[in-house]
């Protein structure tokens, strides 16, 4: 019965609620001025990020640390696969989450090294300098091998080249989501970020009592808090700010919820737009008390609302531009319909994932190897003609013959994979036009500017699943270059 009463209304919690939204931009910046905080650009929701990982090996590397740069530089999370922290801090951003492991030690490989990656570009390699040594900073290495007598110093080529990537070949399979999903929140993983992505947006606004928050805890997230039909209310939700630039969620097919409530019914919110009280995309999904569960949800049955109100006349869901999203809890469905599942007072849900679904495959591990990995002990092969590793491989403890076992590894796992094999590596500017090819006959040099660039874009192109091919640098600058078509022309392994 007290619930029919007229409850006290918290003037200050709705002034709260419209603030953090950013909803008048001046009480926003009233209160930043009243309590002497800057506003934090660091936290800013931004849908173009990819939520999971990219974890480098060998991230200290000539390749490496420019791959590092240019996933930064895009928005990337990173993580470092490295032997040395200090070392690696001296080197690398300090935006790189650096964790100590050695992918030639499988122990090392630990939960915390591989949780929620969402792709590995692999540039490890074993150390070659001039048998009469080297400068601290390799100058006589990166003038290029032709250039003196090499030796290979620490681990063997077998220990690096094959079984250290087979090792992180194996650790990744178990840790890497579907190739045909894209994380979108990582509940498992509480961070800054989604601490200050989430926020209380209840029927406060609207004059009710109920009261809710989004509590991030070790490996999970709850929706908890009270709702009260009281002052006509009865809905209490979390919501995010609004991502800028927005997700694109293009290609998919929906949305997978990892989920575990306590009976009730709940809705999902999508807002393709950044209105503060606009058109929303909703979905209803009912729990099952104490038990983890998959929802998955397809773009198509979402339906649009405003204020719990079926919008008959509008255009279907633009997955290109997802700015918002909210879970809720309401005594309402939609047009006045009551929620069947709906009881007022205490209510939790649990969330370990969001998952956007059924999207295209693109490659989830990127190898860096070496042309001329199948030359040696191959008939015809003239090795005068041959460049300075092919005809110094069993010198070098068969570095080639270990570097094509290596990728065997790769191709005989179900990772969606990308396999380059770089003509001579070169610190040059680079720039230049790229030359593709397979059957591994070619010859030449390419920057490992370009290698990394190359690297990075691999990851985001579909045609370049599966395969393996040798790359070259041309004559010519390259002043627009087409990856999909760059890839289009090779044939999958």
């Amino acid at each position: 019965m007290a619930d029919k009463n007229r409850s006290q209304w918290d003037l200050g919690r709705f002034v709260e609620t419209l603030t953090y939204f950013e909803v008048f931009p001046f009480l926003t910046w009233v209160q930043q001025l009243i309590q002497g905080r800057p506003h934090d650009h660091q936290y800013l929701p931004n849908g173009a990020k990819n939520v999971g990982v990219i974890l480098v090996a060998g991230a200290t590397g000539g390749v490496g640390k420019r791959v590092v740069k240019r996933l930064l530089e895009r928005g990337y999370k990173v993580r470092a696969l490295v032997r040395d922290i200090d070392k690696a801090r001296s080197i690398l951003s300090n935006n790189v989450d650096l964790v100590a492991a050695d992918i030639t030690k499988p122990e090392t490989l630990t939960p915390m090294v591989m949780a929620n990656i969402q792709a590995v570009i692999c540039c490890t390699a074993v150390r070659v300098q001039p048998v009469e040594g080297d400068t601290a900073d390799r100058a006589k290495y990166y003038q290029g091998v032709k250039f003196y007598q090499p030796e290979i110093v620490g681990d063997t080529p077998e220990t690096v080249e094959y079984q250290g990537v087979k090792n992180l070949v194996d650790a990744a399979a178990k840790y890497l989501s579907s190739a045909d999903e894209k994380l979108i929140f990582d509940f498992t993983n509480p961070s800054t970020e989604l601490r200050n992505i989430w926020g209380a947006l209840d029927d406060v606004v609207m004059g009710g009592v109920s009261a809710s928050n989004m509590q991030l805890l070790d490996n999970t997230a709850v929706f908890t808090g009270n709702v009260s039909t009281a002052n006509s209310g009865g809905f209490a939700s979390v919501r995010t700010k609004n991502f800028e630039p927005p997700f694109n969620l293009s290609g998919y097919k929906g949305v997978d919820l990892r989920v575990k409530g306590d009976g009730q019914r709940y809705k999902l919110f999508l807002r393709t737009d950044s209105k503060w009280d606009g058109l929303g995309y909703s979905y209803s999904f009912d729990t099952v008390a104490n038990t983890w569960i998959n929802v998955r949800i397809p773009f198509t049955d979402f339906v649009p609302v405003f204020r719990a109100k079926i919008v008959k006349d509008a255009p279907a869901i633009d997955q290109s531009t997802i700015s918002s999203f909210q879970l809720m809890l309401s005594k309402f469905e939609y047009d006045g319909a009551l929620n069947p599942h709906f009881s007022a007072g205490n209510f939790a849900l649990q969330l370990e994932s969001m998952k956007a679904y059924g999207g295209t495959t693109t490659p989830q591990f990127v190898h860096v190897s070496s042309a001329g990995v199948t030359r040696p002990g191959r008939p015809g092969i003239n090795l005068d003609e041959e460049p300075p590793a092919v005809r110094l491989n069993d010198q070098l403890g068969g570095i080639l013959t270990w570097k094509l076992k290596g990728e065997d590894s790769l191709r005989a796992s179900s990772i969606p994979y990308t396999i380059i094999r770089p003509c001579a590596l070169t610190e040059e500017v680079g720039g230049k036009e790229l030359i593709f090819e397979q059957g591994d006959n070619i010859k030449g040099k390419i920057s490992r500017e370009d290698i990394a660039e190359l690297c990075v874009q691999a990851l985001n192109q579909h045609n370049a699943c599966n395969l393996t091919f040798e790359v070259k640098e041309g004559t010519n600058t390259a002043q627009n270059i087409n990856w999909q078509d760059l890839f289009s022309h090779l044939k999958p392994d």
